[in-house]
């Protein structure tokens, strides 16, 4: 009697923790989306129905060990338009997906961190197999912040990918992810290629 109700205990947990998760992103994506009403935003508002995202998926969802690399010197990252813009490695990630180890590098923007209310956070720009054809080709990000990362570690969510602004619209500098932040398996989570033709 004592296991069969462990056993329900631990499938409660589980099944009340999947509810949790795909709450928190369905919250994530709704502020996602309200963003695009902002100045600046390269969507009108009745083009926000176009956005699309893979099914919140878990397995995508990892705990990823950071390594600090704190004499790294600054960098000129490519963009789209050809611009050129500084940024310094900040740290290395180490993490597993379904079973294979996998790393990307983590950096910082030198204009952002000149700015208080910027300092800490951090860019994780990627490719993966999904490029060009279920995502935007040329990658996708991810931001973070310096107190996600606890005692060397960092939960890594790339359910909470997202596209850069020249997915949307011609006209923008976005950084282009480096070699080193190509993986080479297919990232089925976070944002997808936008819909509208």
């Amino acid at each position: 009697m004592k296991i069969i109700t462990l056993l329900l205990l631990t499938l409660f947990s589980y099944s009340a923790f999947g509810q949790s998760f795909k709450k928190s992103i369905c919250e994530h994506r709704k502020t996602y989306k309200e963003a695009f009403k902002e100045e600046g935003s390269p969507l009108q508002a009745n083009e926000i129905r176009y956005l699309r995202f893979f099914k919140p998926d878990e397995d995508y969802r990892v705990r990823a060990t950071f390594t600090r690399t704190p004499d790294e010197q600054p960098f000129d990252m490519v963009t789209s338009s050809g611009m050129m813009k500084k940024y310094v490695k900040y740290g290395e990630l180490d993490f597993e997906i379904k079973g294979n180890s996998h790393s990307l590098e983590v950096y910082q923007s030198l204009r952002l961190r000149a700015m208080p209310q910027y300092r800490d956070y951090l860019f994780i720009p990627f490719k993966d197999k999904t490029n060009g054809t279920s995502t935007y080709g040329a990658g996708r990000y991810l931001d973070i912040e310096i107190p996600d990362i606890q005692d060397g570690m960092l939960v890594l969510d790339f359910n909470k990918t997202y596209n850069p602004y020249c997915a949307f619209k011609d006209g923008y500098n976005c950084p282009r992810p480096p070699m080193a932040n190509h993986l080479k398996i297919a990232i089925e989570a976070g944002e997808k290629k936008y819909a509208k033709k």
